[in-house]
């Protein structure tokens, strides 16, 4: 079953953020758009490139009113020390979630029970905490943060624009399109 138009269940996990250990849970995400970015765990090969990659893209979702949440199936004193030795982790200014009962990872469907950690998954989250979009795959691939933003741009457009589309390749300021019958066959 998709998880997409569906409502963000109650949670609550720690998280390591500029310096402190911090509580988030469902609420933190009401009220504003989040993107929360599942990674398999701390100090592997990947995922500092994707977190560096996000750093580097922050100010673009704070400019669109969106808060990142990094979550890995580590704890948050694993993400402290990870912020502190690693350069590219060191650039985070978002929270690193810690889940190390997997109840996120379970929750958003990236558990992978064999190993006890997250798939690579990407879901941006309205301020009515109902999931828009989810991007979940294989471990050895990492992603391109600039594509969330994108995506999270469109989400937010359509949000806003309703009877609107974005279609393929869909940027800020681009044509979108109004579906209708007059369309069918046509594009």
């Amino acid at each position: 079953m998709s998880l997409i138009n569906t409502q963000v269940q109650p949670f609550k996990a720690q998280a390591f953020h500029n310096g402190k250990f911090i509580e988030v849970t469902e609420a933190s995400l009401k009220g504003k758009w989040s993107v929360l970015i599942f990674m398999p765990a701390a100090f592997t090969f990947n995922c500092p490139t994707e977190i560096e990659d996000a750093a580097e893209n922050y100010a673009e979702f704070q400019k669109a009113g969106a808060e990142v949440y990094i979550i890995t199936t580590d704890t948050h004193f694993s993400h402290k020390v990870w912020h502190e030795t690693s350069p590219a982790v060191g650039k985070a200014k978002f929270p690193l979630v810690g889940d190390p009962t997997h109840a996120l990872t379970n929750a958003f469907g990236v558990h992978i029970p064999e190993e006890g950690l997250a798939l690579r998954g990407t879901f941006i989250i309205n301020p009515e905490l109902m999931i828009k979009t989810m991007e979940v795959h294989s471990n050895e691939i990492a992603r391109d943060v600039k594509e969330t933003v994108r995506k999270l741009k469109a989400a937010q457009y359509t949000a806003a624009h309703p009877g609107q589309v974005c279609p393929a390749k869909w940027n800020e300021g681009a044509k979108t399109l109004t579906p209708s019958l007059d369309l069918v066959g046509k594009i």
